[in-house]
């Protein structure tokens, strides 16, 4: 008979083996749940899970607030690109890189601040000139109105129609505005621009202590793949922007000698801008370059502007075909689709900074890739270069049409299997 304890219940030994022996079965006979408990991983996965999204959304919002700060470093870098080969060419021969980067940056500024004084000078005698001859231009619009439509129009009338009209006076105060939006998106530019400048400098002066420090954390195979792609990045931007500018300045001597001769104003001025904006802004430049000097030469005679028109575009015809590929086939090497395609993109993307470095970018992708895609022998067949293959299970059609023109009627026809 088995003990119990005092109140009746059997007592319960520890078992000879160690081990607890089973718990007694409820009375009712229903059996024990064990009580429900959460995870032990599961606060931690949630606090995971949080932490990711708002890292996720910390990061999304600080990449948008440095969305322009980044555009402006890969504008200094594709810059800093550019001047690579000067300034290393400078610094071979005993120049501090410091100085040959603050000599390129000088010879950029001052080119480009002579260039933006005579534009501006040209576009300034322009609209005198155009205000200066607003009246008498009225006047013979209305003379013509008044004569052909047998009106009695008057210039005072008109003007005092126009200064008492609220058409004009909501015009004022809208542009009272836009010279405050003006004023902060010069002010804006202007910041911008020292921003690129500093960092384009820094890119190129330190060039060989930014790529010994991006090496450092590399191991050596790797090094050896940045040091190469470097490479490749530096001689294609140099090459793009230098066969631009040669181009630019090919195109400028042109388009000055013909301007020259049908003595429009401002001839070297249109000239620099034909040049430049032709050769620098994809797509669209030459279509923009050639506007404004039309529109001078439009001016001086109409028969002018359909001249410069004309030879705006055989001149574009003679540089795409003639120029370009001689200039362009060391340098960049890129086909006209995939850089039209390159430039859609780097638009969509980046805008028209991206438009102007999406040829570059794309001919530096291409060639560090060409090193790595292994090629073969081209086999010696028609189709390749474009010409159909002949079956050899007969001759062809055009031959036996020809063959069945020529058999005399009732003259069975003979196979081309048979044999003597």
């Amino acid at each position: 008979m088995a003990p119990t304890d005092d109140t009746g219940q059997l007592s319960q030994h520890p078992s000879p083996f160690g081990t607890t022996p089973p718990a007694k079965p409820p009375a009712d006979g229903a059996a024990a749940q064990p009580p429900a408990r959460m995870p032990r991983w599961l606060p931690r996965a949630m606090v995971l899970a949080l932490a990711l999204v708002g890292a996720f959304q910390l990061g999304s919002w600080a990449f948008h607030q440095l969305t322009g700060l980044l555009i402006n470093i890969v504008i200094a870098f594709f810059l800093a690109l550019a001047i690579e080969p000067a300034v290393s060419w400078m610094a071979a021969r005993g120049m501090r890189r410091g100085l040959a980067t603050a000599l390129m940056f000088l010879a950029v500024i001052v080119v480009s601040a002579g260039f933006v004084t005579l534009l501006g000078s040209m576009l300034a005698g322009q609209i005198i000139t155009m205000v200066e001859e607003f009246p008498a231009y009225l006047d013979s619009v209305i003379n013509w109105i008044n004569a052909h439509f047998q009106t009695d129009l008057k210039r005072v009338d008109i003007q005092e129609g126009l200064l008492r009209s609220d058409w004009l006076r909501n015009y004022v105060q809208n542009s009272a505005t836009g010279v405050l939006d003006v004023s902060a998106q010069v002010i804006g530019g202007l910041f911008q621009l020292l921003t690129i400048t500093l960092f384009s400098f820094y890119f190129a002066a330190d060039g060989p202590r930014l790529r010994r420090a991006l090496c450092s954390v590399l191991p050596p195979a790797k090094q050896a793949e940045v040091l190469r792609a470097w490479e490749i990045a530096v001689n294609k931007t140099g090459g793009y922007l230098y066969s631009r500018g040669l181009m630019a300045l090919i195109s400028g001597i042109a388009h000055y000698v013909l301007l020259q001769s049908l003595d429009v104003p401002y001839a070297p001025v249109l000239a620099v801008w034909v040049g430049l904006v032709s050769q620098f802004i994809p797509t669209i430049g030459t279509y923009l370059a050639g506007a404004l000097p039309m529109l001078i030469a439009f001016t001086v005679d109409p028969w002018y502007a359909l001249w410069v028109l004309i030879f705006v575009v055989l001149y574009q015809q003679f540089e795409n075909y003639v120029l370009q590929p001689k200039l362009t086939a060391k340098t960049v090497d890129v086909h006209p689709a995939v850089a039209f395609g390159s430039v859609v993109a780097g638009t969509a993307l980046l805008g028209a900074v991206g438009a102007l470095i999406a040829i570059p970018a794309i001919a530096t992708l291409q060639a560090f890739l060409g090193a790595y895609v292994k090629r073969y022998d081209v086999t010696d067949d028609p189709r390749v270069h474009g010409h159909r293959g002949r079956r050899t299970g007969g001759p062809g059609l055009l031959t036996r049409v020809r063959r069945t023109w020529a058999r005399p009627s009732g003259e069975a026809p003979s196979s081309e299997n048979d044999k003597d």
